[in-house]
């Protein structure tokens, strides 16, 4: 921030080029910055003051800030009231960071009050009896009491050397000077700001990185344990007449080995000996599936979070590079602003405020979480061939599965969809039961109902219980 000689040294330099000029505009391109655009014969000069903590100052500048689209109270309040005003003096009060901007506008004369004090800046409106209107701090219980100033309160006051006051060239030369120092400032504090905003984007989805990873271990390692299965169809396929009804166990002989050594075969006693084969051939196709769909994940995510730590340890190595700067921290928002707009008006992603999951099969589901949200998503989001659940006869969330046109949904995502549909509806207290199913276009709004009631036609239905592993997995895939 300016010191108290620093402030000596750019009025010394700016009073007599500003004294008797007209306010023509005044804006407020971020919260603690003002910007005088005054007039005086054949030219016009903007005023910079700014009580931003650590970076308080007043200076002629000859750069343009981007503003915001609407203009902040007290920059209206401003406009208002002293847009087209005199400046009929500029002083220092004190020998300290405080400078008084003397004005008369339509309502008479007024004080404008630069308090560049460090934490405690602000920029205070003082009526004609010198007591305080508006100031841009918004302490308003200083409204209508009389303006007691810093070197009045007894605040100790630096008496340092001005950094600036031996600057030369230009028309303006201290001006100049602290505006390319505070410029440059800026720059850095707003690139520490990207910095600080990037290692959090990146420490928080190496994290969700990490919990898939984990996720999709845990079921690859389940899925193993159906490796040899396709061996117990095979081997119950070639005795199937010899499985007496009820057995919970076959020895046969394993001739997939050299040396046809006797093998034990699980069989479950309340399925018939064709069953317990087709069940043997399903989960190894589940183990195949894991494997072909499981491991390229888990690569890929490994290949992320391999680049996540490298960006994190330039960032601790002092390595990083920014990405290219806008040129004020009012720019900063408004890119920032636009680039949050786009985001939200591309993709399915970005739609809506539901909850979203990832299903076992990697096929995104979509959760509506109140009866304004599970009618936008049914007639919204979802398409005539997404996978559409409910929980059967009783108040809960409306969920989609996202399906390519002409497919079906997996077996497991469905299941995963319907646990969902059952958490998050009043069956979630018992732990269990029915969920109806059916494609989107079956769904249909029910005529003079409250929203998101529907009407389900060639519906299907799985009964389910709530399994808590496999929600946790889906969460960590949310």
């Amino acid at each position: 921030m300016l010191t108290a000689s620093d402030v000596a040294a750019v009025l010394t330099e700016i009073s007599p080029l500003l004294r008797g000029g007209w306010i023509q505009k005044i804006q407020q391109p971020a919260d603690h910055t003002l910007v005088l655009d005054v007039r005086v014969p054949g030219q016009t000069h903007r005023l910079l003051i700014c009580c931003r903590p650590s970076l308080a100052r007043l200076h002629v500048t000859t750069h343009s800030l981007a503003n915001p689209p609407t203009p902040p109270p007290f920059c209206r309040f401003l406009r208002a009231h002293f847009q087209g005003a005199r400046i009929d003096g500029i002083r220092q009060i004190g020998n300290d960071r405080i400078v008084e901007l003397q004005i008369t506008g339509r309502e008479g004369p007024h004080t404008i009050v630069c308090e560049l004090t460090g934490n405690k800046a602000n920029i205070l409106v003082l009526d004609p009896e010198r007591r305080v209107l508006r100031d841009l701090s918004r302490q308003y219980r200083l409204a209508g009491q009389a303006y007691v100033s810093p070197f009045q309160r007894n605040i100790v006051h630096e008496t340092a050397p001005s950094r600036f006051a031996g600057a030369v060239g230009g028309s303006l030369p201290v001006s100049e000077t602290i505006d390319a120092y505070y410029r440059e400032q800026e720059s850095a504090r707003a690139i520490d700001r990207i910095k600080e905003d990037r290692l959090r984007i990146l420490k928080k989805t190496l994290k969700k990185e990490q919990r898939l990873i984990e996720a999709w271990r845990h079921d690859l390692s389940r899925a193993s344990a159906y490796l040899g299965y396709a061996r117990y169809g095979e081997l119950i396929k070639a005795n199937l007449s010899a499985i007496m009804k009820g057995a919970d166990h076959m020895e046969l002989t394993d001739y997939f080995d050299d040396g046809l050594p006797a093998i034990t075969i699980p069989l479950d006693p309340m399925k018939s000996a064709q069953s317990n084969m087709d069940d043997y051939f399903r989960k190894h196709r589940k183990y195949l599936a894991a494997e072909r769909e499981l491991k390229p994940r888990i690569e890929q995510a490994e290949h992320r979070i391999e680049r996540l730590r490298q960006e994190i340890t330039h960032m601790e190595e002092g390595t990083w590079t920014p990405p290219a700067m806008p040129a004020s921290p009012a720019n900063t928002r408004t890119i920032d602003r636009a680039a949050t707009d786009k985001s939200r008006s591309t993709g399915d992603q970005r739609r809506g405020p539901f909850r979203r999951f990832t299903s076992t099969d990697g096929l995104p589901i979509f959760v509506g979480r109140n009866a304004r949200e599970n009618d936008e998503l049914t007639f919204g989001l979802a398409k005539s061939d997404d996978l559409w659940l409910h929980a059967r006869g009783t108040p809960g969330s409306h969920v989609v599965v996202r399906l390519g046109k002409g497919t079906d949904s997996p077996p497991e995502t469905i299941r995963d969809a319907a646990m969902l549909a059952l958490l998050y509806s009043d069956l979630k207290k018992s732990g269990k039961g029915e969920v109806i199913y059916t494609r989107r276009k079956w769904v249909k709004k029910a005529k003079g109902q409250a929203q998101g009631a529907v009407v389900v036609t060639q519906e299907k239905s799985i009964f389910v219980s709530l399994d808590r592993r496999r929600l946790d997995q889906l969460k960590a895939r949310s």
